[in-house]
């Protein structure tokens, strides 16, 4: 689902909006080596499991330092280029037309003397499904900053409008060092709404919407279907034998 994302051109809207490069895995782990080298991906690597079954071992994250490590991973995974961010990531949950941000504790940066040094691959749980909000925390104010609004407003439109989905939520990261350059690095089809503030009353509005708009869709349908029989009374074209546009037997 990704894929939707990398071709937005959200540069009107107060902030870029990218994808980190990434390959999909799916054979044996002697392919990852040259499947990496072909995609062109700078260590070090963010594994994800590319099947999502509800255990423990599938909300895994493991960070490939060198490529000798690569081989220790296990496919099918998603490795993905990590984008340092100040250890900070911005769940964004969509319920329709509403949005709401939270901020999540996220895997720390990687400084040059890690990667130079580092070795290995190092698991760590899911951090996107941490218990622990951030958005109590002691942030720099600059990583701490939520996307700005009309950036994520164009980006539930587009993503709405490409994945025709209504429950979603977007894992977004600002790359350390910046202010407006974002990368989406996970979507996820309808996922649990219960660490979002509010969600009971949010859920409500949306079910309620729907219900509604759907009434107003069959009120409207009948007006014209009416309007469509009464314009055929007028013109004489309605007889006896006929079946009117409210699919019924004229009288």
């Amino acid at each position: 689902m990704l894929e939707g994302v990398a071709n937005l051109n959200l540069s009107d809207c107060y902030g870029k909006v990218g994808v980190p490069r990434q390959v999909v895995i799916t054979k044996d782990p002697s392919s990852i080596l040259d499947a990496v080298s072909k995609a062109g991906l700078t260590l070090p690597l963010v594994a994800k499991p590319l099947v999502v079954d509800g255990s423990a071992k599938s909300h895994e994250l493991s960070l490939a330092y060198d490529q000798f490590s690569l081989s220790k991973l296990d496919p099918p995974l998603v490795l993905q280029e990590f984008v340092n961010h100040g250890g900070v990531l911005f769940k964004v949950y969509i319920v329709g037309e509403t949005i709401k941000v939270v901020r999540r504790f996220s895997l720390p940066d990687v400084n040059k003397c890690e990667l130079l040094n580092g070795a290995g691959v190092f698991r760590f749980p899911r951090v996107s499904c941490a218990a622990a909000s951030a958005d109590d925390a002691d942030l720099d104010p600059v990583v701490a900053e939520l996307p700005p609004r009309p950036l994520l407003e164009r980006l539930a439109i587009e993503l709405r409008r490409r994945l025709g989905l209504r429950l979603f939520n977007i894992d977004m990261i600002r790359e350390h060092g910046t202010r407006d350059r974002f990368y989406v690095i996970d979507i996820n089809y309808f996922p649990g709404y219960g660490k979002m503030p509010g969600y009971e009353h949010i859920f409500t509005d949306f079910l309620l919407s729907l219900v509604q708009s759907k009434y107003k869709r069959r009120l409207t349908a009948k007006a014209a279907g009416a309007e469509m029989f009464f314009d055929l009374q007028a013109s004489g074209g309605c007889s006896k034998s006929s079946t009117c546009a409210l699919n019924r037997p004229c009288t």
